[in-house]
């Protein structure tokens, strides 16, 4: 077995399309992280495929940040004016829908497991942040890639991960991933964490360098946890 690196940090997304929530370890089960994208708000105008409202709709959504009351229990957000609210209080759903298009009706969405585009767990190295920041001469937070798992690869560079497609990569002392694709990109990487300002500049590379993908994505063949470092 090859040590390829060390795991940056560690990300879960209470709900889908708002902040993340750094955390020192983090429990993987096989369905995806604990506590990760477990609620959703749905639109009554978004495809049957994709129902869901995001930061596509409402950029400031990213602002918003979730924060469990207890261990995967109800969850309390903070608004980007310092409020806070409970997920389900009807006064959030009218904050979120001001500005954006009328049409958009929403209903919270609560799941038992992660409502993920693709895979449960997605993984990307800070080098290939660093090497896309380059590559269009801006600052790029990391944190734009939306990742449960952040790997530092020290020895390798930019787009290193593309290699574990198709293995399987070991994750502290339990949790073994099996990488199953590149991740493919759409606009949320071009939206600031802080303030929503978008770099359109950053999807374009992506697409135009890089095959349209950044990061991976991996389902999970042994449970359990990964901690920081």
């Amino acid at each position: 077995m090859t040590n390829v690196g060390t795991v940056a940090s560690l990300w879960r997304y209470p709900v889908k399309s708002m902040r993340g929530e750094e955390l020192s370890d983090l429990f993987v089960g096989r369905t995806g992280v604990r506590g990760d994208r477990l609620l959703a708000f749905r639109s009554s105008a978004a495809p049957k495929e994709f129902p869901y409202f995001t930061a596509r709709e409402q950029r400031q959504m990213l602002l918003y940040r979730p924060r469990y009351r207890a261990v995967d229990t109800a969850v309390d957000v903070e608004t980007p004016d310092g409020d806070t609210l409970a997920i389900d209080d009807p006064l959030l759903i009218s904050r979120l829908r001001a500005g954006a298009d009328a049409k958009h009706q929403l209903t919270l969405m609560h799941s038992e497991q992660a409502l993920t585009d693709a895979q449960p767990v997605s993984v990307i190295s800070l080098q290939t942040v660093r090497a896309l920041a380059d590559e269009i001469a801006a600052p790029t937070d990391e944190r734009q890639f939306r990742a449960n798992i952040y790997l530092d690869l020290p020895e390798s560079a930019g787009f290193a991960e593309n290699k574990f497609v198709g293995r399987s990569l070991r994750v502290g002392r339990e949790v073994v991933l099996s990488v199953i694709e590149r991740d493919p990109r759409c606009m949320m990487i071009t939206l600031d964490p802080e303030t929503a300002a978008k770099t359109p500049a950053l999807l374009k590379q992506v697409a135009v360098a890089h095959g349209g993908t950044a990061g991976v994505y991996a389902t999970v063949l042994a449970e359990g946890s990964i901690h920081a470092g």
